[in-house]
């Protein structure tokens, strides 16, 4: 969803952002944002998804994630992405030696802003997994769940701006969705936020990688209703013969073949959305054509 990219866009390439974070998290004052290594997992996918923020501080190694779904399984993953950051911090041969090791204490957090009803503090154990759990299990993972809605943890969000102010952001494209397709109420709540100094400079920044993301990561529900409103408005008619049955194919193919710029154009020109239609037809055409004959 558009709201994970956004949350590693702000903290992942923020350094003071992520500090500010961490401190507000762990009630620590680190000042000096060098002191953070960032180590994401950037190219390695577990069961489909990626790790969305991991960093050293001192002689901790901090996973932190984002959701906009419940997730018990969550210490599973952090189970794979630990495991995987040891593999790239120490040497293999040294775990053969006789002497101790030194290692980094890891720490796993997940921020919660999703639409289902979570309190404010929770946690969930790698544990709670275990098909007939022991009472003491020899392994243990726990996962701290903070919920950052709109008014939740205000201690949490006096302390560090930026998840405020991202907080605000995700509150307000909610607000415009009630009345409007998702498409539409991201680029609106960019504008509200940009005009009141709410994430103002980053949002100025990444305005067109957000509403890009945004039409590629719809959860089911919300693509489901904004396909159905862009048809209506555009006069698409779902069924239509050897028509095509919603945008998100017409735009999965724009970004296959290098054109995610016209997307953008597309959001704004209804003329234009309508020659990519008819470009995307033709394709079809050829390519089923094609494929007859062969």
């Amino acid at each position: 969803m558009y709201k994970d990219t956004i949350f590693r866009l702000l903290f992942k390439n923020d350094k003071k952002a992520l500090l500010d974070l961490y401190n507000a998290i762990n009630h620590s004052n680190y000042d000096n944002p060098d002191d953070l290594i960032i180590n994401t997992l950037e190219n390695a996918i577990f069961m489909g998804i990626k790790n969305d923020l991991s960093f050293i501080i001192d002689t901790h190694l901090n996973i932190y994630e984002h959701q906009s779904t419940k997730c018990p399984n969550m210490p599973l993953r952090c189970l794979f992405y630990v495991s995987t950051l040891y593999s790239q911090l120490i040497e293999q041969s040294s775990l053969y030696r006789s002497t101790k090791m030194d290692i980094y204490e890891p720490h796993f957090i997940m921020f919660y802003n999703g639409k289902e009803e979570m309190p404010e503090k929770m946690t969930y154990k790698l544990s709670d997994l275990y098909m007939n759990k022991s009472e003491n299990p020899d392994l243990e993972l726990i996962v701290k769940v903070y919920n950052i809605n709109k008014g939740m943890n205000p201690d949490l969000m006096n302390s560090c701006k930026k998840l405020e102010e991202y907080s605000l952001f995700v509150a307000k494209v909610r607000e415009y969705a009630n009345s409007m397709p998702m498409y539409k109420a991201i680029p609106k709540a960019i504008d509200y936020c940009i005009e009141h100094n709410i994430l103002r400079d980053f949002l100025i920044k990444e305005r067109k990688t957000i509403i890009m993301y945004s039409l590629f990561e719809y959860d089911q529900a919300e693509h489901m209703k904004d396909i159905a409103e862009v048809n209506r408005l555009e006069g698409i008619k779902e069924g239509k013969k050897e028509g095509i049955k919603d945008t998100t194919e017409l735009f999965s193919w724009l970004k296959a073949n290098g054109r995610a710029s016209d997307v953008l154009t597309a959001i704004d020109d209804s003329n234009f959305l309508s020659q990519l239609f008819a470009e995307y037809e033709a394709w079809k055409r050829s390519n089923d054509t094609s494929g007859t004959n062969s």
